[in-house]
């Protein structure tokens, strides 16, 4: 259906990792409440997938960054909606859908400290280490990716195929 898509990761791995980061904050946030921040749209996949195998106790934010047109990323972050609520003294957990430059997650990380959370980790679904001109934490990571440009799972080329079921780079 797709022939200028390569499949990176099909949704068996995909299920099997992000059940795997579940568990291991679950593990870390034993009998603590974390506030989960889903940077929109991209980690809405990602997020839900994640937190419906998660049994820890949780709220949902949502924030909205952009530094991407088409396939090129314009090198500016845009911050274009923020938290709703407060995130002073909670923990709170970034659920993104990848990082490659770190530069989106260098500012989302600034603006978010500056709300004085009492924790602030970061947890991705992919990693481009490859792109990274700005290095940031990764406190839980699901993939490393090749330098492509991805789409499926909430990757997008100007919001499009974000509902393929698996991970794909753009081929040619």
């Amino acid at each position: 259906m797709y022939s200028n898509f390569k499949e990176l990761i099909s949704k068996e791995e995909l299920d099997k990792r992000i059940a795997e980061l579940a568990e291991q904050i679950d593990k870390d946030y034993e009998g603590k409440e974390i506030t989960i921040i889903c940077v929109m749209r991209g980690a809405v996949f990602f997020t839900v997938e994640l937190t419906l195998k998660m049994k820890t106790k949780l709220k949902y934010e949502f924030i909205t960054i952009s530094s991407y047109a088409g396939t090129d990323t314009t090198g500016e972050v845009t911050l274009r909606t923020d938290l709703r609520d407060s995130i002073e003294g909670k923990d709170v957990l970034i659920v993104e859908d990848i990082i490659d430059t770190g530069r989106s997650m260098k500012y989302l990380l600034e603006h978010l400290r500056s709300k004085n959370p009492r924790t602030l980790k970061v947890c991705t679904l992919a990693s481009k280490p490859e792109r990274r001109e700005v290095e940031v934490p990764i406190d839980y990571l699901g993939f490393e990716v090749p330098n492509k440009y991805i789409v499926g799972f909430g990757f997008d080329i100007d919001n499009n195929y974000r509902n393929l079921p698996y991970v794909a780079s753009l081929e040619g």
